[in-house]
């Protein structure tokens, strides 16, 4: 049977073409996500400032609440305190243990600011740097590492928003972008000179270096030690973070990309067996063994299977690079991390197609292989069954997961959590809806073959009659367009509503309409300066991070941790974005807090109650709840003191200022003249605030916007391929239209008229398949049931579909309409 599958591709060149395109996308698809998953879980970054010390210590970047499976990573520095310093250089094989100050220094030149770091001079010996020309620098000195820079030059740096000058007494050479102080200056200059960034540890000549990490992990389980390649993250500790997120975009997109990759390749491969009924109908009736028909078309997916598995990896390795480098250039991954694509991703694209292929075509092969020779004939020759009780039990199978996840998301998720279950629903409902394709393929012709047929005519008529008596055979054209509508329009909305509700959530309650901010951080007496501007009515710091409340434990946050926004204390009509229920600001002074309603009832707190959290940075503060306030369920933030949060921030510094004007006071000209005064800070107007506010969600927005633009991409291979097969599949019935009088364009008309139901089946079931998904999601994150978002995105996606449908169509007809049809000849 392999030698009879081997002659068979050269006369089942369409089919075998389709699913070898099919098979190479997804093969590059698959292997590129692996390529994700490979990178930010090696998550590799060479160390360069801190390469001479075989050991670094960092502060540990997580924190376990109380009571929870999963630690929250912390998104600023921890840091390593410095008394465990003099413990870490007491260790035996340790010849010496040097602190890393790390603090924001921004170089102010003609050109503006350029982002710099600043650090202690002893710590130069950790990359190692070395002193080119000058000297090491004392008071009021730098060691620059700038290009052009010259021993003797004066260098404003801009530390903690106020700018200084110092003078350059030396040249060291070694990685750009950093400064080095005096240790003495260095300590003023930084923002918590009680905790080191990270601590080099030198050793002794032939130590070994595993036995010496383990003796300084035992000194303290706060601490994180690191050796060979891992000793980059603690250059970059934002890393750990963005590698969760790399993680988790490239476990659910790959997971996705591969049941949709399944999906693309077994109808493709269906269709083609669907198309060669006849032959095998044949085959049975000469004694052909079903177990024959069997190992004939898996043997014929394996020969088109594995040469396209191969071709595969070449673009996904070059898709895999580009995504990643995409994904670095929009902050969802880290630029340093280097990527890595070895041999697992390649096993687990070429692994997933094959299995897919080998899948299909037991599935294909199954139902040709067990009927009888006489019923093949008969049903090779008008398809007319269904599906069979296996499509249908995994079909209910679907559309039960799609229902039971549309109800959680309706009435158990809020916020943005609802995206959790409502992007998979998309799935199990286009799934469902798929499998049984015919049923919802003649349910929804019947409604719309009338005003067809009325705006058709004769065309329409021949069109209409040839969908019934082919509705089955019809459905594999309908599904792949119901596929792509229905998971664009689904993926696109919810991105689109989840933006519109957060924006909304956050400006409701916003008074202020001006902002200050500043890149570089601002200098703490700006705000007091601010407000005496003349028409400033309210002006307040603004500083975000995250935290995990630690008691009580039954806060209603996740393992993502809490959202923190640092504020000035305030009067009822300052600039905290908050409507005030009970309590007030003009307390938040300190160590206090002011909760959201849920999340204070919730935990059975009120004001004059106690909670304990663990701010960013690992620092664990008891608060005092002073005010709580309304808040759109699912997007509740803490509200803490500016100065408190902002000191526990990675650079500690201030870099939004919000500020309310007097009504009909215009207040931008004179903020505009008191910023001018301070480099690096910019006025701006209520729609940069709203617009940093929804910074992550754009972010994340723009993510699944590629994603799911490669997976409309593959989805479009289907469409293309499924038409094209079936159009080239007719041509004996073209032929024989032409033979009994038709002309060519009466066949094209009749062509146009059953793609425009093709078109019109495919986008009604896919928008009800997006519906399915879109509206509990609505529900679930903002006050309406509607999703929100531009309308041309849904006509972009039903055109794209229309013209896939009719070029994948007409374009193939006209091919094979090119021709006259063979003349029959008769006897004398």
């Amino acid at each position: 049977m392999m030698r009879l599958a081997v002659r068979t591709l050269r006369f089942r060149k369409g089919g075998f073409i389709a699913t070898f395109v099919a098979v190479v996308f997804g093969t590059a698809i698959v292997m590129a996500c692996g390529g994700l998953m490979e990178t930010g879980i090696r998550s590799n970054v060479s160390p360069e400032r801190l390469a001479a010390a075989p050991i670094v210590v960092t502060g540990k970047q997580s924190h376990l609440r109380p009571g929870a499976e999963d630690a929250t990573a912390l998104p600023e520095r921890v840091g390593v305190p410095t008394d465990l310093v003099s413990k870490i250089s007491s260790v035996e094989g340790v010849s010496d243990a040097i602190g890393d100050l790390t603090f924001p220094a921004s170089i102010l030149g003609s050109s503006g600011l350029t982002v710099a770091e600043g650090h202690n001079w002893s710590s130069a010996a950790l990359a190692p740097y070395k002193l080119t020309s000058g000297r090491a620098p004392t008071a009021g000195q730098v060691v620059s590492t700038t290009a052009g820079t010259k021993v003797g030059d004066r260098v404003t740096y801009v530390v903690d928003g106020s700018p200084e000058t110092f003078r350059v007494s030396g040249i060291a050479k070694g990685p750009a972008g950093h400064a080095f102080f005096s240790d003495h200056e260095a300590r003023q200059l930084a923002g918590n000179p009680a905790r080191f960034a990270d601590v080099g540890v030198l050793l002794a000549p032939g130590t070994d270096v595993d036995a010496v990490k383990d003796r300084i992990k035992a000194i303290d389980g706060g601490i994180t030690v690191s050796t060979g390649i891992d000793r980059g993250l603690a250059e970059h500790p934002g890393t750990e973070t963005q590698r969760v997120a790399l993680i988790s975009i490239a476990g659910s997109f790959g997971g996705i990309a591969a049941m949709t990759m399944m999906f693309v390749v077994a109808s493709t491969l269906a269709l083609s067996a669907q198309h060669r009924e006849r032959e095998f109908a044949l085959l049975r009736g000469i004694g052909t063994t079903p177990g024959q028909v069997r190992r004939m078309i898996l043997g014929e997916s394996m020969l088109v299977s594995i040469p396209a598995v191969l071709v595969g990896v070449v673009p996904g390795v070059f898709l895999g690079r580009f995504l990643f480098d995409q994904l670095g250039s929009h902050g969802v991954a880290s630029p340093v991390v280097e990527f890595s694509q070895g041999v697992i991703p390649f096993a687990a694209g070429a692994g997933a197609a094959i299995l897919a292929a080998i899948g299909a075509a037991l599935i294909a092969a199954r139902k040709s292989a067990k009927i009888k020779p006489v019923e093949a004939l008969v049903e090779a020759s008008l398809q007319r069954k269904w599906f069979g009780w296996i499509r249908l039990l995994f079909g209910l199978l679907f559309l039960g997961g799609g229902l039971a996840l549309l109800i959680v998301t309706a009435a158990v998720m809020t916020g943005p959590l609802a995206g959790a279950t409502a992007g998979p629903s998309v799935l199990c409902w286009a799934i469902g809806v798929a499998l049984l394709g015919p049923f919802w393929t003649k349910a929804v012709l019947a409604i719309w073959r009338w005003p067809v047929q009325l705006l058709t005519r004769v065309n329409g008529r021949l069109a209409i009659r040839n969908v019934t008596a082919r509705s089955v055979a019809m459905s594999a054209a309908v599904m792949p367009v119901m596929l792509a509508v229905g998971i664009s329009t689904a993926n696109l909305y919810m991105q689109t509503t989840q933006m519109d509700a957060a924006s909304e959530a956050f400006t409701r309650d916003l008074k202020a309409d001006t902002v200050l901010v500043s890149e570089a951080g601002m200098a703490p007496a700006l705000v007091d300066q601010v407000r005496t501007v003349p028409g400033v009515a309210s002006a307040s710091a603004f500083v975000r991070s995250t935290g995990v409340i630690d008691e009580p434990r039954n806060a209603p946050f996740d393992e993502d941790g809490a959202p923190l926004l640092g504020v000035d204390a305030q009067g009822k009509d300052g600039t905290a974005p908050v409507q005030l229920t009970s309590g007030s600001l003009t307390d938040l002074t300190g160590s206090t807090v002011a909760l959201p309603d849920y999340v204070a009832g919730k935990m059975d707190r009120r004001v004059g109650s106690d909670i304990t959290m663990t701010l960013g940075d690992g620092t664990s503060v008891k608060l005092r709840v002073v005010a709580t306030f309304a808040a759109e369920r699912g997007y509740e933030s803490i509200i803490l003191p500016a100065k408190l949060v902002a000191a526990h921030t990675t650079d500690g510094l201030t870099k939004q200022i919000l500020v309310r004007s007097a009504p009909g006071a215009d207040v931008q000209p004179a903020l505009a003249k008191v910023a001018a005064a301070h480099p690096g800070v910019q006025v701006a107007d209520r729609d940069t605030l709203v617009a940093a506010n929804a910074e992550d969600l754009q972010t994340q927005a723009w993510v699944n916007y590629m994603l799911v633009g490669m997976l409309i991409a593959y989805t479009a291979v289907s469409v293309v391929n499924t038409l094209v097969s079936t159009t080239l599949r007719r041509r004996r019935e073209f032929a024989l239209q032409r033979l009994t009088g038709s002309t060519r364009m009466q066949v094209l008309r009749m062509l146009t008229t059953e793609s425009t139901l093709v078109t019109l089946a495919g986008i009604t079931l896919g928008t009800l398949v997006a519906l399915a998904c879109l509206l509990p999601f609505s529900a679930a994150v903002s006050a309406s049931a509607i999703p929100t978002g531009p309308l041309w995105i849904f006509l972009v996606i039903i055109g794209a579909a229309a013209v896939l449908t009719f070029g994948s169509t007409l374009v193939p007809a006209t091919a094979a309409l090119r021709h006259s049809p063979p003349q029959p000849t008769h006897a004398d």
